[in-house]
C-alpha cells in the first residue's frame, strides 16, 4: 500500500484507500493548534489604523479573559475571535466560530460567531447605513448577555497600547489543550450550558 490512493473519482475508492485517507487526515488534524498559532501570529500583517495590531488586540483580549478568571474555552475563544481577519474580512466572526465549533463549549462558539454584530453597539452610529443595534436580532438567545460581556470586558476594551499584555507563548499550551480534544465530543460542546466569563478573583489573585 502506498501513501496515495489510486482512484480518480471518489466513488471508485476502496475500503483500504479510505482507511488510509482517514489515517492521514487524523495525522494532519493533529497539527491544527500549531497552524492556528501561526495564523494568529500573522495578524500582525492584518488591518492597520488602530494603536495596536490585530495580534496585540487578540492577545490583549485573551489576557483580559484570563485575568478575569475565565476558563480555557473562553480564553482560547477570546484569543482566536479575530483569527479570520486575514482570510475573511467580511465574515471573520463566522470563520473563527467554525474553527472553534468542534472543540469548545457551544456558548463560546455562539459568542465568537455573533461578536461582530454586538461590537456595532460601540461605533455603528458613526457609519452611514450601519445598524448600531444589530445585536438585537440575537435577543432570545441564552447566550445574549454573555456576548454583551464578551465584547464589553474583552473585545472593545483591548485596543490599549499601554496594557500589560501576555505573549503568545503564554497561551500556546491552552490552544494545544483545546485542539487536542476529540472533535464534536459532547463532554466539551455542552449545548445549553453556560460558564461565567469572570470571577471575583482571577487566577493571578489566587
Amino acid at each position: 500500500m502506498t501513501d496515495r490512493v489510486q482512484f480518480r473519482q471518489m466513488k471508485d475508492g476502496t475500503r483500504e484507500e479510505y482507511e488510509l485517507l482517514h489515517r492521514l487526515e487524523a495525522e494532519f488534524a493533529a497539527g491544527t493548534a500549531e497552524r492556528l498559532l501561526e495564523a494568529l501570529a500573522r495578524l500582525d500583517e492584518s488591518l492597520s489604523g488602530y494603536q495596536v495590531t490585530r495580534l496585540e488586540h487578540s492577545l490583549q483580549s485573551a489576557t483580559r479573559a484570563w485575568r478575569d478568571g475565565a476558563d480555557v474555552d473562553w480564553v482560547v475563544g477570546a484569543l482566536l475571535h479575530d483569527v479570520g481577519d486575514l482570510y475573511a474580512p467580511y465574515s471573520h466572526d463566522e470563520l473563527a466560530a467554525a474553527v472553534l465549533r468542534p472543540f469548545v463549549r457551544e456558548q463560546v462558539t455562539w459568542c465568537v460567531r455573533a461578536h461582530a454584530d454586538f461590537q456595532l453597539a460601540y461605533y455603528g452610529q458613526y457609519l452611514d447605513g450601519v445598524d448600531q443595534n444589530k445585536r438585537d436580532r440575537h435577543r432570545g438567545s441564552p447566550y445574549f448577555e454573555d456576548c454583551v460581556q464578551f465584547c464589553e470586558r474583552w473585545d472593545q476594551a483591548s485596543f490599549d497600547p499601554d496594557y500589560d499584555t501576555l505573549p503568545i507563548e503564554f497561551f500556546a499550551p491552552m490552544v494545544q489543550e483545546v485542539f487536542a480534544r476529540p472533535p464534536y465530543d459532547a463532554r466539551f460542546l455542552r449545548p445549553g450550558q453556560r460558564a461565567p466569563l469572570f470571577r471575583e478573583s482571577g487566577p493571578e489573585a489566587s
